[in-house]
């Protein structure tokens, strides 16, 4: 299962993404130190993983980071994704209630911080109609974010 992680950093009003590796990432923490890694006043840790979600991560200098799951669905399936609604302890109870064997299951509603872009130019709201529209893909969540934020070439540039 192949991902796609990236830290776009704002400082001075120009931004840069950088590439980042989460292979190694057990929690929250783990995520956010790695994009405390990459410069930058503004720093938004973006992940979009087969076509199934997208998590935001908002680590700004001197404010507590603030993470953004597009589907907690994609928790039963994908590492990072369970590590990230695992943590926010904010999944669903299990699906298959009075079945021990049944592997857990999390609701497919978005969850964490979906304010985290505000500043940005994304409101919470449209962030939320962006994850429940039909037919749109993580990738074009992170890419409306992106845009919305200025910061949409640095981010074209790294996935070209």
């Amino acid at each position: 299962m192949s991902y796609f992680a990236a830290v776009l950093a704002r400082s001075d009003e120009l931004w840069r993404a950088v590439e980042v590796n989460l292979d190694d990432c057990e929690s929250i923490d783990d995520l956010v130190e790695v994009t405390r890694d990459v410069s930058g006043d503004v720093r938004l840790l973006v992940v979009e993983q087969d076509d199934e979600y997208a998590v935001l991560a908002r680590v700004d200098r001197g404010n507590e980071p603030r993470v953004f799951l597009s589907d907690g669905h994609a928790a039963d399936a994908y590492p990072i994704a369970a590590l990230v609604a695992d943590e926010l302890d904010e999944i669903g109870e299990d699906v298959l209630v009075g079945d021990e064997d049944a592997p857990p299951a999390h609701d497919s509603a978005p969850f964490g911080d979906a304010g985290l872009a505000e500043d940005l130019g994304t409101a919470a709201g449209e962030l939320l109609d962006l994850c429940a529209r039909e037919g749109t893909l993580p990738i074009d969540l992170i890419a409306a974010v992106c845009e919305k934020a200025g910061c949409s070439d640095a981010f074209e540039a790294l996935r070209v």
